[in-house]
């Protein structure tokens, strides 16, 4: 990367800077947990080779600007690591026998850290606005538990849900759009709970629900299609009769199947930028110049 982004290096890496790699970062976070979700070992490998490489990128644009270097964040990782283990890395006896005791630990040790930097010490203060809110409100959930703050039982959390719908379906006859909107939010925030308490990551969940129901509708469209018909044309009655029917004749997809990327992608617009450059001198000429996309 000192390479790529020195007086002789690529034009395109010299360029960017840490707001202009924010969407990569995101983008090979998602192909590195759509790797994990269809268990593609192979894939996997990959994805983490490019998301190390989107971290390694950011911390060379801060060395160029005088900021740290990437052995910094690295020793930054290491120090932490060992300062909220000491269970493993103090010869001290330690009580932390299980992984609750061990987040546990971990926060106390963290507002602690909080208090001596003088900062306000916040449970909350640390998670991402910018997570998808499904998985914030996981974590959320996740900090607050640590202090004891949580449902005692996971049958609690289904109580907390039926009480939410209630209070949905009220809002949604008599109190309006906005007040139907709070307590959605509600609802979710209870569900994203219930995920925590039963152990499942509820974006995860939710991808798979995502792809089961897709494949779901796909064969419902190409089952119309075959008797010469289009969905556009059935009734809810004849596409709820159907629906029936995949359901119990149709495999789910599987999780190891190939998914659409952003590779794919960048292949398709790699194939667009060969045919534009076949327009002729005077049409280039007057095209935007591309911003390009970055190899891996």
């Amino acid at each position: 990367m000192a390479r790529l982004r020195g007086a002789n290096g690529c034009p395109w890496d010299r360029q960017q800077t840490i707001h202009s790699l924010r969407g990569f970062l995101l983008e090979e976070t998602y192909e590195t947990l759509d790797a994990i979700d269809r268990g593609n070992h192979r894939a996997l490998l990959g994805e983490i080779g490019d998301l190390l490489f989107e971290g390694v990128f950011l911390a060379q644009v801060e060395s160029d600007e005088g900021h740290f270097t990437v052995t910094d964040s690295l020793r930054a990782i290491c120090e932490k690591l060992i300062r909220r283990h000491p269970h493993i890395f103090e010869a001290a006896a330690s009580q932390v026998r299980t992984a609750g005791q061990v987040v546990e630990q971990w926060e106390q040790i963290k507002a602690r850290e909080q208090q001596d930097a003088g900062e306000r010490r916040s449970l909350l203060r640390g998670v991402p606005s910018s997570l998808p809110s499904l998985l914030r409100a996981h974590e959320i959930g996740t900090r607050v538990a640590a202090v004891g703050f949580d449902w005692a039982r996971t049958l609690d959390v289904v109580a907390k849900i039926e009480e939410e719908v209630a209070e949905l379906r009220s809002a949604v006859s008599s109190e309006g759009a906005e007040r139907s909107e709070e307590e959605m939010g509600d609802l979710l925030f209870s569900i994203a709970n219930l995920s925590r308490k039963l152990g499942i990551e509820p974006e995860s969940a939710l991808r798979r629900a995502n792809a089961k129901f897709t494949a779901r509708f796909e064969a419902l469209e190409q089952a119309f299609e075959k008797q010469g018909r289009s969905v556009h044309d059935a009734t809810l009655q004849e596409m709820e009769s159907q629906w029936a029917k995949i359901k119990h004749v149709t495999p789910v997809a599987s999780e190891n199947a190939p998914t659409a990327t952003s590779k794919s992608r960048r292949l398709e617009e790699s194939k667009t930028r060969k045919n534009a450059n076949l327009l002729s001198p005077k049409r280039r000429a007057a095209r935007a110049p591309a911003k390009g996309r970055r190899r891996k």
